[in-house]
């Protein structure tokens, strides 16, 4: 984000309204009423993401998750627009950067190898790459501090999608462009960075990356249907992904896999991810400590918290702690979110991109009805017109979205690229409300 900062917003399109709250479970209830709430619960559900994944068009497929157990699994909208063939539960999505919590992982199980170190400076394993003089760590690339140039926000590069690229070929792409704040400063999702995390987890195992991650994470877990995508391999209930066109949905751009590698090329579904989530918690791919380490924000050298750990966002809903991370790649869009001291997961893998169809905001409306949260209150303040005008401007999210804020009169209006445009409601001077929905924008600013 360009100064002033959007620090903490949900980009929100699924804006749905739920209606009253989850009645509480009460001390002496019986087998019979959990099922007759949790069929409430489901029902709810169900009404929420339907009416962001029509029939006919590319959708969803959702699992919900409650200390261990599934309360809700189940596909929404089409797998194959040619051949009409509707979404299961168990098909296979691209996940897009969900991929960088596995790279993460990877590298944090090689630390406790032994292996190597999180405060590596990355010319030990990179020693031609240029880095002006300044140490960056390993940890630096964990975290997006590194200040290194993204390869995917390079003009270049979108002419580059069809060619195979090794990992060196794509750290090509950026190693002359200066650097964009020293380590440590600041916070700038970067894609190279974990492209060289691939890199190093290849250098050290002595195995490819998608390897590593099968004979350690894959294989161990049973989880069967997650791995490195390859366009070439026939993936048995592998699914096509689609877009917006101008005239409706169309077939998503070809990428060669090569491409996004550490920082996106997994595939997987939402079983894997729910078994995946239950096994991270249960400390049966980590030491406590060590997944402590990935779920704790880092910080900038100023103190500022920057609200991502390795590989996953750390933040709250509503007064819960979440561990979150979506994906976005040709023709998909993906979320999962865990709430893991509520013991809630809640993933969408969805093969449709399109604006109104955001994963994350329909988790976050799925998991407050699994918490059973009735609908915030809205408490509108005025804000003078300077203020205002003060937040305007054009900002650019992680990956590279823009998002247009105005000002009309005594209101400001929100609208991502390529999608619609929402007249916002003020609850505080820095903080605004989206229409229906409790996903809020707030402005920070930092010392410039």
């Amino acid at each position: 984000m360009k100064s002033p900062t959007v620090r903490s917003f949900r980009t929100a399109l699924c804006l749905i309204l739920l209606a009253g709250a989850l009645a509480a479970t009460s001390a002496g209830a019986t087998p019979l009423d959990a099922e007759a709430r949790d069929a409430a619960l489901a029902k709810k559900i169900d009404v929420i993401l339907d009416a962001v994944y029509p029939a006919g068009e590319p959708g969803a497929a959702v699992i919900v998750r409650r200390d261990g157990q599934t309360l809700f699994r189940k596909g929404y909208g089409l797998a194959n627009l040619e051949l009409g063939v509707a979404i299961a539960p168990d098909m296979i999505f691209r996940l897009g950067s969900m991929t960088k919590q596995f790279t993460a992982v990877a590298i944090l199980l090689l630390a406790e190898d032994g292996k190597l170190s999180l405060h590596d400076d990355i010319a030990k394993y990179y020693p031609s790459f240029p880095t002006g003089g300044k140490t960056i760590t390993i940890e630096h690339l964990l975290t997006h501090t590194s200040g290194l140039p993204s390869y995917t926000d390079q003009e270049e590069w979108q002419k580059l999608w069809r060619q195979d690229l090794s990992v060196q070929g794509i750290l090509d792409l950026t190693k002359d462009k200066p650097s964009e704040f020293a380590p440590g400063e600041r916070w700038k999702y970067c894609n190279t960075g974990y492209v060289m995390l691939g890199g190093i987890i290849e250098q050290v195992s002595g195995q490819t990356y998608g390897d590593f991650l099968r004979n350690r994470v894959f294989k161990p877990l049973g989880m069967n249907r997650t791995g490195y995508d390859s366009t070439e391999r026939v993936i048995p209930h592998r699914i096509p992904g689609y877009q917006q066109g101008q005239d409706g949905f169309i077939n998503a751009p070809y990428l060669s896999m090569t491409q996004p590698h550490a920082a996106g090329a997994l595939i997987s579904t939402v079983d894997d991810l729910a078994v995946w989530n239950d096994a991270l918690l249960a400390g049966k791919v980590l030491k406590k400590e060590r997944l402590d380490q990935a779920f704790t924000p880092s910080r900038t050298t100023s103190g500022e918290s920057t609200g991502y750990g390795y590989g996953w966002m750390i933040g709250t809903l509503r007064g819960h702690r979440t561990v979150e991370h979506g994906g976005g790649i040709m023709g998909f869009v993906t979320y999962g979110l865990s709430l893991p001291d509520d013991g809630i997961y809640v993933a969408i893998l969805s093969n449709g991109v399109a604006p109104g169809r955001s994963p994350e905001q329909c988790a976050v409306r799925v998991a407050e009805a699994v918490l059973g949260l009735p609908p915030e209150e809205i408490k509108a303040v005025a804000v003078p017109e300077k203020d205002l005008e003060a937040l305007a401007g054009v900002y650019e999210d992680s990956a590279g979205t823009l998002r247009y804020i105005t000002r009309e009169g005594g209101t400001l209006s929100s609208q991502r690229q390529g999608s619609a445009k929402y007249t916002l409601t003020a609850v505080s001077p820095t903080e605004f409300r989206f229409p229906e929905s409790s996903t809020r924008l707030r402005f920070t600013r930092d010392a410039r």
